[in-house]
């Protein structure tokens, strides 16, 4: 499965090719200090290409004829391919500049870069710069330059970038980018994937296109945000028998309107809203919803379910006794409770269950099950226990750091083989430690951000509540 994409670059061309073929490494270094200097333009794609020793990783080790040798982890290694498609790899930058002056076109947009990425484990890097260089010469080969690099990013995130040039070298006609260049683009990288047996992104009926995170979310049964909002309107359409009980169901759940070529509906605590025919397709139009609610009121009504009974039943004990957790464990629990996490036996709810402020966070579970984690392990109630954590536990990452590199000294020196295998292993350990430590910091700060939101969702899911209630007590007393 391959996800494409094409944009304009401005500027110097250099930097471009650069980026493409031969990009400078800022490696993510062990003591988790990031190189300075990631804004620049020729720095980006390998950025976070890290790797980390295990067997899955390309490991790369110097004869022993050339007498050195690599000592504590293993050396990260890039695995790179580049070609040119009427240019070579070596001198295409100076091959592109010299077309645009032979036609004098050397200003406005140098060129273009497209790409196309891989699902993670799905091909290996010759057959991705085989497919790479095929949808080249397809696209682009009868009339421009192109720079083919293919990159292997961390967990075998395979990908090519494509550089090419603005000018034609056959009649000097510039390169316009169009929506259909975009279509052309994503055919012919989805037939070449299907020839090679590479999934596909599936294609929707009408309206906007898919991300690739969207699609992977619906392949995997989990919620997006286009997908909860779909699913809030399509209920809406079936529960409404009018074009005005349509939009107050929908306001019922918190969103916001605006009218105009297309329906603007805005979730609450979304700054932005989504166009329904824009994302949706045609059948997310005014006219064709309200065909939609007309045929709805056609269809026989659904069989009432049976009432539900409700039993007393008697329990041993004294509630009183019972220890209430509060604080910021109370809070991300009840949390959990409400997005349907905890209780672990609870029947799964659907998104459409969970209250709109709330829905956002659906995508991020992992994330909050393991602050709610944090929270409950060190047994963290107050924003005094949560900095006093993190301050402890960047003093316990900041010892195993310096053991680590008190062990890197020691290694060069001259000692056995069992010693030194000895202490690749503590070092390995250390590692290991480090990485928990610096990740529970992060879930530190994760914490102190997140419970603030939720305090706020919180009030205004209480506001919104009251303010329901006292219309309520208002229509009865008007009733009377």
């Amino acid at each position: 499965m391959a996800v494409t994409s094409i944009w304009s670059i401005k500027g110097w061309i250099g930097k471009v090719i650069n980026y493409a073929e031969n990009p400078d490494k800022t490696k993510e270094n062990n003591e988790g200090q990031i190189a300075e200097d990631q804004s620049r333009s020729t720095q980006g794609l390998n950025d976070v290409i890290t790797y980390a020793v295990n067997a899955e990783k390309i490991r790369r080790r110097q004869s022993e004829s050339m007498e050195m040798e690599l000592v504590g982890e293993a050396e990260e290694l890039m695995e790179q391919y580049v070609s040119g498609v009427n240019c070579a790899p070596t001198t295409a930058r100076e091959e592109m500049i010299a077309v645009k002056k032979r036609f004098g076109k050397e200003d406005g947009i140098v060129a273009f870069h497209g790409y196309q990425s891989f699902a993670p484990g799905e091909c290996n890097p010759a057959m991705a710069h085989e497919i790479g260089k095929k949808l080249a010469e397809e696209l682009w080969g009868s009339q421009y330059q192109v720079l083919i690099a293919t990159h292997l990013d961390k967990a075998n995130h395979l990908h090519n970038h494509f550089v090419v040039n603005s000018v034609s070298f056959l009649d000097g006609k510039r390169y316009h980018r169009t929506n259909q260049d975009y279509r052309d683009m994503r055919m012919v990288s989805d037939r070449l994937c299907k020839g090679y047996q590479l999934s596909v992104v599936g294609q929707p009926e009408q309206g906007k296109g898919k991300y690739y995170a969207e699609w992977q979310a619906e392949q995997q049964g989990k919620p997006s945000y286009h997908s909860m909002v779909k699913a809030d309107v399509d209920e809406a359409i079936r529960k409404a028998r009018t074009e005005k009980q349509f939009f107050f169901y929908l306001q019922e759940k918190g969103y916001s309107f605006k009218f105009g070529k297309d329906i603007t509906i805005r979730p609450e605590g979304r700054e932005r809203g989504l166009k329904l025919k824009r994302n949706f397709g045609e059948n997310y139009s005014l006219e064709t919803i309200r065909v939609r609610i007309l045929e709805e009121n056609e269809l026989p009504v659904e069989k009432k379910l049976p009432v539900q009974r409700h039993y007393r039943i008697r329990v041993s004990g004294n509630f009183k006794q019972t220890r209430k957790i509060g604080g910021l464990r109370g809070l991300y629990l009840h949390y959990c409770y409400l997005l349907g996490i905890l209780p672990k036996n609870r029947p799964s709810i659907s998104a459409k269950q969970v209250h709109v402020l709330f829905r956002a966070d659906l995508l991020k579970l992992n994330t909050i099950s393991k602050e709610t984690k944090l929270l409950c392990h060190y047994h963290i109630d107050t924003a005094e226990q949560l900095f006093s954590l993190k301050e402890r536990l960047q003093k316990q990452m900041e010892q195993c750091v310096e053991e680590r590199k008190h062990l890197r000294y020691k290694i060069r020196a001259d000692r056995p083989e069992e010693e030194i295998q000895e202490m690749k292993e503590q070092i390995k350990g250390l590692t290991e430690e480090i990485g928990t430590l610096r990740k529970e910091a992060a879930l530190c700060d994760g914490i102190a951000a997140r419970s603030k939101v939720i305090e706020e969702k919180f009030k205004m899911v209480r506001e919104e509540k009251e303010k329901k209630e006292e219309q309520s007590h208002e229509h009865i007393r008007r009733s009377r």
